[in-house]
């Protein structure tokens, strides 16, 4: 059987926190015991309230959280403790999509140049290529021709998250982090976005770990969900299963606060809620 694109297991974070008392190291553990894997071309979706420690999870895997304990294994290679050079050596592979679409993205450099950075750092094009190469990009997510000699100012949130994707896919990884990447954009944005990621998904066979708190997201975008609370899995299984048969008490409050388009529907699941704390 092939070794999975991603293999994570035991993974532990903890960070220290201040104390009173002299000599006392107190650490508080984000991750605890988390355990997973992602083959290629497959969408995984880390769900949990704020806090749960799913962005954790990707910072980790992305070596921008330190890991306490546990194995993170890229295409076979060890992740944690990694050097700056070996880490190198997956970054064209690895890619991520973060949440913020205005903090993204460098403010005073055009969009031709936000592009062309990662070509210029993994690939041997040369500058003309890369130029060319960043416009393909844009034309593929769907921005206009004039985008790359503009910043990004000028453009909205959407949009600014379509040219993130568009960085993240210019040296074409095998797995992208989308770390709530359509949570600041409003319902008919998200749409978009979702369907680019889709379509490039079956397009380029990426596989994607996202993650959400929006569970209407998962339902018509992963593959397999996995529920945290607290740094720790406490279900997983199909969108189908998460949604419409959650099991964990956890994961069945999750589902229940989550909005509905129907009107009386969610009126009901908000009585009944309350109901429950009495």
């Amino acid at each position: 059987m092939p070794e999975p694109l991603l293999r994570v297991d035991g993974l532990r974070v903890s960070f220290p926190v201040p104390s009173g008392r002299p000599f006392r190291r107190a650490r508080f553990t984000a991750v605890d015991d988390v355990s997973f894997d992602i083959a290629d071309g497959e969408t995984l979706a880390l769900v949990g309230e704020s806090g749960s420690g799913k962005s954790t999870i990707g910072n980790a895997v992305l070596g921008l959280a330190p890991v306490s304990e546990g194995s993170v294994r890229f295409q076979g290679r060890e992740l944690a403790g990694a050097s700056r050079r070996e880490r190198r050596a997956t970054a064209s592979d690895l890619q991520v999509v973060f949440q913020n679409p205005y903090g993204s993205l460098n403010p005073s450099l055009t969009i031709e140049a936000i592009l062309t950075e990662p070509l210029r750092l993994h690939t041997r094009l040369s500058a003309a290529e890369s130029r060319r190469e960043a416009r393909a990009l844009l034309e593929r997510v769907g921005m206009p021709a004039d985008s790359a000699s503009r910043t990004p100012h000028s453009f909205s949130g959407g949009q600014r998250q379509r040219i993130a994707i568009a960085r993240a896919l210019a040296v074409s990884p095998r797995l992208i982090i989308c770390d709530e990447p359509t949570s600041a954009l409003d319902v008919s944005t998200q749409k978009i976005v979702l369907d680019l990621l889709r379509r490039l998904r079956d397009e380029t066979g990426v596989a994607y770990l996202f993650i959400t708190h929006d569970l209407a997201v998962v339902r018509e975008f992963a593959d397999r969900v996995m529920v945290l609370n607290r740094g720790r899995i406490v279900e997983q299984g199909s969108p189908l299963d998460i949604c419409d048969r959650p099991q964990n008490p956890y994961t069945q409050r999750l589902v229940a606060a989550a909005p509905v388009p129907d009107p009386i529907l969610q009126a009901s699941r908000r009585a009944a809620r309350l109901a429950s704390r009495h």
